[in-house]
């Protein structure tokens, strides 16, 4: 009875507090971002150029990207429109700031170059192909 007690106030107070905090979005002029693109069907992987993006929402506590999963569906709709890869797995990794996300950008790609005891095949996807296009954000 007294665990039933506490596990009642513990779910209470998580959804209390969960109603008071609200990530609050900002714009801001530009931001970086690049795209990996992978399936498990196969060991090719694409890299996008890191591409500046104007007018992008970011969460204003941690700078991280707002509607990560419409870059996401821009990338993942261009393989399987233009490209005729449908089932690929799409990852958009985004920064205010260039030198930092530079960093993940080269740490990741190292990770599939250098690092992998599979061998992948690496492409990159040219920016004259696919560029990001900014999404608007609903703000509530």
């Amino acid at each position: 009875m007294k665990l039933f007690k506490h596990l009642t106030l513990a779910i209470a107070l998580m959804a209390f507090g969960s109603n008071n905090v609200s990530a609050q979005d900002v714009k801001v002029p530009h931001a970086y971002m690049f795209g990996f693109v992978a399936s498990f069907n196969d060991s090719t992987v694409y890299f996008t150029n890191i591409q500046k993006v104007d007018s992008v929402w970011v969460t204003k506590k941690k700078q991280m990207l707002s509607g990560r999963n419409q870059y996401a569906y821009q990338l993942r709709d261009f393989f399987t429109q233009k490209r005729n890869m449908p089932n690929r797995t799409c990852v958009v990794m985004a920064n205010v700031d260039r030198k930092k996300l530079e960093k993940k950008y080269i740490k990741m790609k190292n990770k599939y170059l250098v690092k992998s005891k599979k061998p992948y095949d690496v492409r990159n996807v040219a920016e004259s192909d696919f560029k990001f296009e900014a999404v608007e954000v609903v703000v509530e």
